[in-house]
């Protein structure tokens, strides 16, 4: 259960792809006139990058992408109900210690930034649910490999680390939480793990977008955001490891697959 050569020629492709076309995409959104609470265009990064894995190595991505396990919607379910409770926790708290009530009113319609982040977040999804996280189980179990992805997907925020450290440091810790939430539900999923990871994600956006403030950089909201996600983490570590909710077998079959192509 070891990554082959061709593998991580895939996973340095992908990433390298993924950094630089968010670069540029973020570049070139000013001038494009779209606002960035409608959909930001660094979105798409990871997309562009699984389409040049594709091309390169298109039998290994397409297993990735599809897997080869049975899945569990009940799972996705739950992903998608974890959301609005992550927020939910994370502006009562902000709430109760400061006695306001965060909301932001957007200037573009609700239907449009809702259609526009759920696009923007698949656009995000597949590089990082759809292939990276298969392709680091091939080799690590479902938690490590979350972390792993976590931590790369918070990194490539990169503009968060103009904030303050502790900003910085619990968007991270939310970006890892929310890594290994997705990790686990969406562990042995096939098809339809686009649209749960999607979902999830944008309902997460959404959420920070209208009741967290995400772009202020204000310290406190993203501290109990991170706390909150840590906390929906651990739930559902404890109900995947703790109560036999992992699929052990994951990644012998994944491997497996990936072995009978090119």
């Amino acid at each position: 259960m070891r990554m082959t050569p061709v593998d991580f020629r895939a996973m340095a492709s992908f990433l390298a792809v993924t950094f630089l076309a968010a670069g540029v995409l973020g570049a070139v959104q000013p001038a494009t006139g779209i606002p960035v609470e409608v959909i930001q265009l660094t979105q798409f990064g990871p997309a562009l990058g699984v389409g040049v894995a594709a091309m390169l190595w298109p039998g290994r991505v397409r297993a990735l992408l599809t897997g080869g396990l049975p899945g569990r919607g009940g799972r996705g379910v739950l992903l998608i109900v974890t959301a609005p409770l992550i927020i939910v926790v994370s502006a009562g708290a902000y709430a109760a210690l400061s006695g306001e009530v965060r909301f932001t009113r957007p200037d573009a319609p609700f239907a449009l930034i809702a259609s526009a982040q759920l696009i923007g977040a698949c656009g995000e999804e597949i590089g990082w649910r759809c292939f990276l996280q298969p392709l680091l189980r091939t080799r690590f179990g479902p938690l490590a490999a979350s972390v792993a992805v976590g931590i790369v997907w918070g990194v490539w925020h990169v503009q968060v680390f103009a904030q303050h450290p502790v900003y910085a440091g619990a968007f991270l810790l939310a970006a890892v939480s929310m890594s290994v939430v997705m990790g686990w539900a969406l562990e042995g999923a096939r098809a339809s793990k686009l649209l749960f990871a999607g979902g999830f994600h944008a309902l997460i956006n959404l959420g920070m977008l209208l009741f967290m403030d995400e772009e202020s950089g204000t310290v406190l909201p993203m501290v109990l955001f991170g706390v909150s996600c840590l906390m929906a983490a651990g739930v559902w570590t404890w109900l995947s490891a703790g109560r036999g909710w992992a699929t052990a077998a994951a990644p012998a079959k994944l491997t497996a697959i990936m072995e009978d192509v090119r």
